[in-house]
């Protein structure tokens, strides 16, 4: 088996730390239930869990604040997956919740090292 990782982007939207906690659940819901899919097939390798909206990129020693609202999609998180191929990983991305919300999901194969 090969790893693979799944990379969510979607719009930034501010709203979303600002749900109530019955609204998170039923955002978390569909997320816990399609990961837990995956665990279930012994094709979870890693959480990579949830991103935060602010960070930084350093680039030669110089230092900018990001993400940027011009910016049209952000990472919101990740999850490593084990698939035999790329098309299997692809299969299971296309249950991922953040393509009902207009989001994409990055399917790129880890490269072992060593």
């Amino acid at each position: 088996m090969k790893e693979f990782m799944l990379v969510f982007r979607n719009a930034p939207v501010a709203q979303r730390d600002a749900l109530t906690p019955e609204q998170l659940k039923d955002v978390s819901k569909p997320w816990q239930d399609w990961v837990g899919s995956i665990a279930a097939q012994d094709k979870l390798a890693s959480i990579g869990g949830r991103l935060e909206f602010d960070g930084a990129t350093v680039t030669n020693g110089l230092v900018t604040d990001g993400p940027y609202a011009e910016i049209k999609e952000i990472i919101l998180g990740f999850i490593i997956i084990k698939a035999a191929t790329k098309d299997e990983a692809v299969e299971l991305a296309k249950g991922c919740p953040v393509l009902k919300d207009g989001g994409s999901v990055e399917v790129r194969g880890v490269v072992q090292m060593g």
